[in-house]
């Protein structure tokens, strides 16, 4: 079985599918500031709920943002550490692509990138931009978090809750030409920028500011 996790946002997300991707499996939930305590258990309530067990896992995908840093690095750790552990492979894919996979219907993904601004992957677009608020009221047809849709007014918005299960899929996809997955050492979270009071230099390394 493939495990998915995705936890680019408050909403969290988690998912079993067999490896060619067929779902076994979901949960969902959102969660502010408990992702390091709920996510583990969260997983193995789910892996022993469909009857299976941790062992049987062949291979992990994760969601690599961008979104909330500490959800990013919650998830890619819980997911590194599994990896690691079982000898198995990781596939890492962003997330904002995961949600619009897992939307068919939806133009557009937001995710917070900020108090006033949203990352913000439209469908036909090959990379995720930053924009502000206040354009986005009227925004439809869109996939975004809870929390960013009642902050930013956007009433039509559907929640990523199948996030994790579009990760699973898109991973069993990439395994298939590639079973090899990703280097578990070099995958890191897809920030687009830093955190506060740390910029991003164009060569990609993190200063002080």
């Amino acid at each position: 079985m493939i495990l998915g996790i995705e936890t680019a946002s408050t909403d969290l997300s988690v998912a079993i599918a067999g490896a060619d991707g067929a779902p076994l499996g979901s949960a969902a939930w959102s969660s502010d500031r408990r992702q390091a305590h709920e996510l583990l258990p969260r997983l193995l309530e789910l892996i022993e709920g469909a009857g299976l067990a941790l062992a049987e896992c062949r291979a992990i995908a994760v969601g690599l943002g961008p979104g909330s840093f500490t959800g990013l690095r919650v998830g890619l750790s819980v997911a590194k550490g599994i990896a690691f552990s079982l000898g198995v492979p990781i596939v890492g894919i962003p997330s904002l692509q995961a949600w619009l996979a897992a939307e068919p219907e939806r133009a557009v993904a937001l995710t917070r990138a900020g108090a006033a601004e949203a990352f913000l992957l439209e469908r036909s677009a090959a990379a995720p931009i930053v924009v502000p608020s206040a354009p986005l009221a009227g925004l439809g047809s869109a996939i975004a978090a809870r929390e960013l849709a009642g902050a930013f007014g956007l009433g039509d918005a559907v929640a990523p809750d199948r996030a994790a299960l579009a990760v699973t899929r898109l991973a069993a996809a990439r395994l298939a030409d590639d079973p090899a997955g990703d280097d578990l050492e070099r995958l890191e979270p897809i920030y687009l920028r830093g955190p506060r009071g740390i910029g991003l230099a164009i060569e990609g390394a993190i200063e002080w500011r």
